[in-house]
């Protein structure tokens, strides 16, 4: 959420083990302080994409940190149904979390520093590779409160399980899981060697129920980032809750005690959503009419009727003809917060191509990310509209959802991620 601490940059892996400095320094996402989230005027910093970001905090990284270019995100399922067990898998996780983020191997001894004859404590394939802004963001589904924890009246009220939406076709083995972790960063390499690690870790005690890759943010968590575009070429997420959005912040994204369910104070909920679209036939139709699904312009993002990508969306504005600029069923209209009580939502999803059906259809889309203080009020009522009227349904399928609480920050070394859950 803040850029770098201390007078210098964290030690890479690359110069940990003296290969020399990192070679990609490009100047990436600004990084905002701390300060954003108390009110004072946030401050953008140009953070090359191979420095750490914090991982110790009142929330957790990964959810306003200005989003990285590649994903890597699971679900697992817990296969002990030990309490103790579950903990311990807890506290290990954050501490090699802790590590992972600011550059180092997962465990102490690393891939090659421990007994030759055992198995190493780090997986190895990140060697030399520096932090690359990693983030690591961990979430609690519903399932995991059930009988086998003693957590059934711990579950938060906004952690009710989502409505069957119109249209959609979820398949069940890429839906749900008790646990997810998020791994955010600017090497792929880099999240994927902190998603084994953690997974290497939790052998015996947890299972990947499914994960996913992702590419090319489909979203702007800071103003300091251009806005992205989705597969269908379109500029997404213009409007999106930003970093430096503190006040909407607290009221949108971040549970308090008040809320109901003390132990998410500082934390937030997700819901992902795996959305696959039929790029071939959106490809053959036309400009125009893609412009109209939107309400926005393709090349500059600007909306229809507008000249400017933030220019404000006038749903009044009508042309020549005397018809709205922006037809009544635009994409834009129908998720827009008025349209909604005011309900906005931090979005933060990827690009995804997981290769071909088999008939020489891509399989391909969003894999949609969103973070929000309550689901029922904000995710769910937007989503049950845009279901039942967006036109862009006719190119999209909805086959993935998952919903989890995500928990406060981690406060120092003594903490772990759910401390607040198990230790009233």
């Amino acid at each position: 959420m803040s850029e770098p601490t201390g007078n210098g940059r964290r030690m890479s892996r690359r110069s940990l083990f003296g290969l020399g400095a990192a070679g990609a320094a490009v100047a990436g996402a600004g990084a905002v302080g701390a300060r954003a989230l108390l009110d004072e005027p946030p401050v953008a910093h140009a953070a090359a994409t191979s420095d750490p970001y914090p991982f110790y905090g009142e929330h957790q990284a990964g959810i306003v940190t200005p989003a990285q270019d590649r994903l890597h995100f699971v679900a697992f399922d817990v296969t002990t149904g030990d309490r103790a067990e579950l903990i311990d898998l807890l506290q290990e996780w954050t501490a090699a979390a802790a590590r992972l983020t600011q550059g180092k191997e997962a465990g102490s001894f690393g891939a090659v520093g421990g007994d030759p004859a055992a198995a190493p404590d780090d997986t190895g394939e990140a060697l030399g590779l520096p932090a690359s802004g990693l983030t690591l963001t961990v979430g609690f589904g519903p399932s995991l409160f059930d009988e086998r924890f003693g957590l059934a009246a711990r579950r938060p009220a906004a952690l009710a399980d989502l409505p069957k939406f119109p249209g959609e076709r979820l398949v069940p083995e890429i839906s749900g899981g008790d646990l997810c972790v998020q791994a955010c960063a600017h090497d792929p390499q880099v999240a994927v060697h902190a998603i084994r690690n953690l997974a290497r870790i939790g052998f015996g005690r947890v299972s990947v129920r499914w994960s996913q890759l992702g590419f090319g943010r489909t979203s702007s968590t800071s103003r300091a980032q251009a806005t992205p575009r989705n597969l269908m070429g379109f500029k997404d997420g213009t409007n999106n809750l930003k970093l430096e959005d503190a006040g909407l912040l607290r009221e949108q994204l971040w549970a308090s005690a008040g809320d109901g369910a003390a132990w998410m104070a500082g934390g937030t909920y997700l819901v992902t959503r795996k959305i696959r679209m039929t790029i071939e036939t959106w490809d053959r139709t036309s400009l125009t009419e893609q412009e109209q699904i939107f309400g926005r312009d393709k090349g500059e993002g600007a909306p229809l009727g507008a000249k400017r990508e933030f220019d404000p969306l006038d749903f009044a504005a009508r042309g020549p003809d005397g018809q709205p600029y922006i037809a009544p069923d635009a994409h834009v209209r129908l998720a827009h917060p008025s349209s909604h009580g005011n309900a906005h939502l931090l979005r933060r999803g990827y690009n995804y191509v997981d290769g071909s059906d088999g008939l020489g259809r891509l399989d391909a889309g969003l894999f949609f990310i969103a973070y929000q203080r309550d689901p029922r009020k904000q995710f769910v009522p937007v989503q049950m509209r845009l279901a039942r009227e967006d036109p862009l349904n006719e190119y999209i399928q909805h086959v993935s959802s998952g919903l989890f609480a995500c928990p406060p920050g981690v406060r120092d070394a003594s903490d772990y991620w759910g401390r607040t859950l198990f230790t009233p």
